[in-house]
This record gives structure tokens, C-alpha cells and sequence, in this order.
């Protein structure tokens, strides 16, 4: 019995182990949203998605959360890292900040962008890539599949990520972006857009915004030697600028053209939040304060002698002297190890478990006073345009001027001798042949040697009709650097009449260069512990490289008279029309027969002219019809046993009395 007992306890505790071995390797959906404010009367949000599975070999091939579409893309292309970006506009750097994590990971370039990292023998990696562009076009209905052609992907060693040889990058920066792009991503998500936080995407709201785009970032662990426990994990994000609108608005305390307008949630998306997905493991909404407005905040309490902490706090909303939250929030999170020498940063956190759809979440901001602020920058603003006139020849300039970031950093460390490292990552296509050689770097307006400046250089020159360029730089400037302008030349080359797309007066594009700076960390840290209850959102704001894309250059290229060849189609046909028409007349033509054709016609048409009158005049005569004799030679005017004088006249005489008695019919 003892033997029995001891069989029974062993199966049980065997049996618990598993489950929980099983519930710690489980998949888990996670949604939060992010508002900031922003300077310029602004409001950022930002949409975060987390799915994650365990690995196949413990967990097994069968989901209920994960998306089956990108679990197949996985292990059909053996994809480890991969990332793909829907952009409409610009992110602007200036009024929106370039130093957080939510600007350096979600401010893409306009049109759509594509990378992946393959685990593949490096053989395999361009049709590995060509199958998953084909795949993806499908998937999200988007004209991915035109990064298929080697000239438009290009495969980065360290400029962009340091991944090298199966690492592949490509962009369309004119793919238009719309709900049809929308829709496939969110049937991704376990609620899609039917519940949860995700239900706030009402498509005329997003669209109608300055920025948007929508990421979507997949990182796998099933090709590991080691095993691992991670398995794949995919992140999709969807950020939005949008502009607040005052109408309906009950609460309005600032007033003036430079008043920040207070918003709320049903102003912003047109509907309420009800409650969060039932599939969420956590569902949270963030209002965030940056550094600059938290400083600001500070100083506007100290103006009228309030408690800082008191009033940021939120222990009691309305005593704020600089906003009003309408509903307060369930955690406030300060940032921790701040090196900035500022204010910290502040984020609310609200949890979505305690609403549902009778009784919705409507969070409210409403300014009290106006605040002045700005966002922090990356340590060098970088921009990029033409130089050159004329179809044959011109320059690409890049610009690097410091910020008021940089400025304070370079200030603080100019006297320490330091150098602020930048990375360049440019890609030409191939019909703009750029001379490397002809390579400037000017500092202080002045030139400079290139071993003074270029610390280390890559360059994949362009094949015609092959592959575009690839040029990475690493650049070491004087930290006190005011200006630096990075020049190279090129000559602009000539397209077959078959490839010229539909609108080849518009230009060409090329894409936008990426500025990295690899020693500056945008990081925000508002958990001391590393703890496994951080949301994945938080855990995603705190190591990110400081990098920004510069503008989409537009080339006009010599462009042919597209209506020249149509001019002379037409009048090439209409000649060869006119010339051969005629000549098979010719050839054809017998005038004998038509002759005798028309006479033939002619007699038939008399026949029945004669058969006509013959027998109208018999009946007017009161005679029998007898018909005409078989010769056709004497014509039927000649008989005088038709016609009549004295019955012509008879039949004039009798229409004139008709027409003479209607007509006094008529006046009477």
C-alpha cells in the first residue's frame, strides 16, 4: 500500500512539474498605448503590440495567439530578424524630438522599408529574400515583390546593423499607404480591431494625421544552436501624429495662439476605449511627460509657490497649476538614472482591466496654462539635398549641424578632447553613377583629409542594370564641431525607353541615407529592477542607438519624348493605309461588270416604277389590270393606253376641291 501511495505521489508531483513547466512556456499578447504631448500643439501616439511563442521543439507547431501566416514565413525562409515599415510623411526632427527610443525606432523613412536577417548558407540568402518579398506583397497587399530585382536591395555589412553577409536591406520610398496595408496587420493581432486597444484605429483618425507608420518587427531564436527560450517574438507598433481637435471640448482653461489644446481620447480617435482585449495579458495606456516639459512643469510651480512633488505626483489631479488629467492614474513611474542632468521623465500608467464597454475609458488632458518646451535632439541634425544643374552631372550633400542637445554635450566635453563618432548609410541606385573618389568632408567650412575625419569605409559600387551602391562610413568629428558637409559627385545615366516608369517627369528617388550615432543611447529606464513584470513596452525604452533618416532626394533624369514614337506610328500607318488601299482598288477594280451591274440595277428599279403606276391607274380608270407586254425597250411614258390627259386633269381638279373644302372646314 505504502508502495502504491508512494507510485501515486510520484505521477503527481511528475504531472504538476509539467503544467507549470508548460504555463511559464506559454504564448502571451500583450497591448499598450503611449500619448505624449508635443510642442507644436501636437499629440503623439504610439501603439504597441507583443505576441510571443515558445520554441517549436517545446511548445510544438499549434497557436492560439501567434499568427499562423508569420509562423510559416519563419520557418519557410528561415528568418531570424526581420523588420517592415508602412510610412506616410515625415518624421520632423526638429519639432518632435530625435533622442528617445520612440523616434529612433519608429521614425522610418516615407514608402516602405524591409530588412531581414537570414539563417542560410550565404548562397541562398538572394533567393531567400526574393521568396519572402513575394510572400509579404501578398500578405499585406503592398508592391513588396519590386524589391525582388537585385537593383533595388542592397546588403549592408555595418553601417546599418551590425549583422554582416546575411543581412538584406531594401526601400520604395513612392508606395502609397492605405487601409488596404491596415487591415492585413491587424488581422495579425488575437482582437484584431474589435476590441481592446487596438478598437481605437478608426482609419479617417489615422489617416488624417501628419505622421503614420506602422511597423512590424519579428526576432527568432528556433535556429539557435543553444537552445533558448525565447522563440519568436513579434512586435507591431503604429505611431501617429496627429493634431487635436477643440471642438467639443467642455474643459478649456488656455486660450491664446500659443496655447497647447487639450484632448482626449474621443477627440482623438472619435470613440471611447472599452475595456481591453480578454486574450491581453496586459493592456495599459501611458501618458507621458518628457524631460523638457517636466522642467518646465517645475518651474511653472515654483511661480506660484506649489509642491513639485505634490503637484506631479497626481495624488490629487487638479492641483496642478500646468494640466488636468480627467481620469488618475493607477501608477506613476519616474525615470531613473537620468545622465542628462535634467528633469526626469514621467509616465502615468493606466490599467484597462477595470473598464469595459458600459463603462469605457476616456482619458482627458486639458491644459491649464501655456507651456512652452521642445523635444530633445540627436547631438547632430543631419539633412541631405542636390547640388548641380543640367542633366549630365551633379552632387549629394549631406549636412550636419549640431543641436541644442549637442551643443550642451560638446560644451561640457570640448576641453576633455573627445570625438563624436557618426555613421553614414547611403544607398544610390545604379542609374546615378557616383565617383567615390570624389569624396569631401569640410568642417568649419574648411576641407579636411580624409584620415583625419573618415575613421573606417565601405563602398559596393554600382553595376549597371546588376546592383545599386552601398557606401558606410564611420566619421570622427571635434566634439566643438558648429558645421560639416559631406560631398560626393555623380553623373546621372541613360534608361532604355522599357524602363522608364509611367511618371518619369516626376524624377527618380533616392532613398534616404541613415545617420547613426552609435556612442549616444537613447534609454529611459522606470523600473530600478529588472523585473519580469515590466511591460514589454517599458523594456523597449531602454536601449536604443541614436539614429535619424534624412530626406528622399528626387533626380530628374534625361527623359525622352514618350509621344514621339506614337507620332510616328500614326503617321506611319496612315501612310502605308492610304498607299495600299488605293493599290488593291486598282488591282481589283473591274469596270465592265460594274457597268453592267448599275445599268441591271437601274432597269430593275424602272420595272417596278411601271408595274406601280400601270396598276394605280387602272384602278383610277375602273379597268382591269393587264399587265405590261414582255418588251422592255419602249418606255412607259409612250403608251397612251396608261395615261391620260383628261384623267390627270380630272385627279388635279379632285385633290384641288379637297384641299379647298379642308381649309373652309378649318376657318369655320
Amino acid at each position: 500500500m505504502a508502495h502504491l501511495r508512494s507510485i501515486i505521489v510520484f505521477f503527481l508531483l511528475l504531472f504538476a512539474s509539467n503544467s507549470i513547466g508548460k504555463e511559464e512556456q506559454d504564448e502571451e499578447f500583450s497591448e499598450e498605448l503611449l500619448l505624449r504631448p508635443l510642442p507644436d500643439r501636437k499629440v503623439l501616439a504610439h501603439f504597441h503590440f507583443d505576441t510571443r511563442v515558445p520554441p517549436t521543439d517545446t511548445y510544438g507547431h499549434h497557436h492560439h495567439l501567434f499568427p499562423k501566416a508569420i509562423y510559416q514565413l519563419v520557418h519557410k525562409f528561415r528568418v531570424r530578424e526581420m523588420e517592415l515599415s508602412f510610412t506616410q510623411g515625415r518624421w520632423n526632427y526638429e519639432r518632435w524630438g530625435g533622442y528617445d527610443p520612440i523616434s529612433s525606432s519608429n521614425a522610418k523613412p516615407p514608402g516602405v522599408e524591409l530588412w531581414a536577417v537570414f539563417d542560410v548558407p550565404h548562397h541562398q540568402i538572394d533567393a531567400s529574400w526574393k521568396n519572402l518579398t513575394h510572400a509579404l506583397s501578398g500578405l499585406f497587399c503592398a508592391s513588396i515583390n519590386f524589391l525582388e530585382s537585385s537593383t533595388t536591395y542592397s546588403a549592408p555589412e555595418w553601417a546599418f546593423r551590425p549583422v554582416s553577409g546575411n543581412l538584406r536591406y531594401g526601400t520604395l520610398p513612392r508606395e502609397a499607404v492605405c487601409t488596404e496595408n491596415l487591415t492585413p496587420w491587424l488581422k495579425l493581432l488575437p482582437c484584431r480591431d474589435k476590441a481592446g486597444i487596438s478598437a481605437l484605429m478608426d482609419r479617417p483618425s489615422i489617416y488624417r494625421g501628419y505622421y503614420h507608420s506602422q511597423r512590424l518587427h519579428l526576432t527568432s531564436s528556433e535556429f539557435d544552436s543553444v537552445s533558448s527560450n525565447s522563440g519568436i517574438v513579434l512586435e507591431q507598433t503604429l505611431t501617429i501624429v496627429l493634431q487635436p481637435s477643440t471642438m467639443g471640448t467642455d474643459v478649456t482653461y488656455s486660450s491664446g495662439p500659443m496655447s497647447q489644446p487639450s484632448w482626449s481620447l474621443s477627440s482623438l480617435f472619435g470613440r471611447k476605449l472599452g475595456g481591453r482585449c480578454v486574450l491581453a495579458k496586459s493592456s495599459n495606456v501611458y501618458v507621458q511627460l518628457e524631460q523638457r516639459l517636466v522642467s518646465a512643469l517645475t518651474e511653472l510651480c515654483y511661480k506660484n509657490e506649489r509642491s513639485v512633488d505634490e503637484s506631479l505626483s497626481f495624488e490629487v489631479s487638479w492641483s496642478n497649476p500646468g494640466f488636468e488629467l480627467s481620469v488618475s492614474p493607477d501608477l506613476v513611474f519616474k525615470e531613473v538614472c537620468n545622465l542628462n542632468k535634467e528633469s526626469p521623465s514621467i509616465l502615468y500608467q493606466y490599467s484597462m482591466e477595470n473598464y469595459s464597454y458600459s463603462k469605457p475609458f476616456d482619458l482627458g488632458f486639458w491644459w491649464k496654462s501655456t507651456v512652452v518646451w521642445s523635444c530633445p535632439e540627436a547631438p547632430l541634425h543631419a539633412s541631405r539635398f542636390l547640388m548641380g544643374s543640367g542633366n549630365e552631372r551633379g552632387a549629394i550633400a549631406i549636412s550636419l549641424k549640431p543641436t541644442v542637445r549637442g551643443n550642451s554635450v560638446q560644451s561640457a566635453d570640448i576641453n576633455e578632447g573627445c570625438r563624436l563618432r557618426v555613421d553614414v548609410f547611403q544607398v544610390v541606385p545604379w542609374y546615378v553613377k557616383v565617383y567615390y573618389h570624389t569624396l569631401q568632408v569640410y568642417v568649419e567650412e574648411h576641407l579636411q583629409s580624409g584620415k583625419d575625419i573618415i575613421e573606417k569605409m565601405h563602398v559596393s559600387p554600382s553595376e549597371d542594370k546588376v546592383s545599386p551602391g552601398l557606401m558606410e562610413m564611420t566619421l570622427r568629428f571635434p566634439c566643438g564641431v558648429r558645421s560639416a558637409v559631406i560631398t560626393i559627385e555623380f553623373d546621372k545615366g541613360f534608361l532604355h525607353i522599357d524602363e522608364y516608369p509611367p511618371d518619369a517627369n516626376q524624377g527618380f528617388d533616392i532613398p534616404s541615407a541613415v545617420v547613426s550615432f552609435p556612442d549616444n543611447q537613447a534609454s529611459m529606464h522606470f523600473v530600478e529592477d529588472n523585473s519580469l513584470n515590466q511591460t514589454p513596452l517599458l523594456s523597449k525604452l531602454q536601449e536604443r542607438t541614436v539614429l535619424s533618416y534624412t530626406e528622399v532626394l528626387l533626380v530628374p533624369l534625361t527623359t525622352p519624348d514618350f509621344s514621339m514614337p506614337y507620332n510616328v506610328i500614326t503617321i506611319t500607318c496612315t501612310v502605308f493605309a492610304l498607299y495600299f488601299g488605293s493599290l488593291l482598288n486598282v488591282l481589283r477594280r473591274r469596270v465592265g461588270e460594274e457597268e453592267r451591274l448599275l445599268k441591271s440595277k437601274a432597269a430593275k428599279k424602272t420595272d417596278r416604277l411601271r408595274l406601280m403606276l400601270s396598276k394605280l391607274f387602272a384602278k383610277l380608270r375602273g379597268k382591269p389590270w393587264e399587265p405590261p407586254p414582255s418588251s422592255q425597250s419602249q418606255p412607259l411614258y409612250s403608251s397612251s393606253s396608261l395615261i391620260s390627259s383628261k384623267l390627270i386633269i380630272k385627279v388635279l381638279l379632285v385633290v384641288a376641291l379637297a384641299v379647298g373644302w379642308q381649309y373652309i372646314l378649318n376657318d369655320t
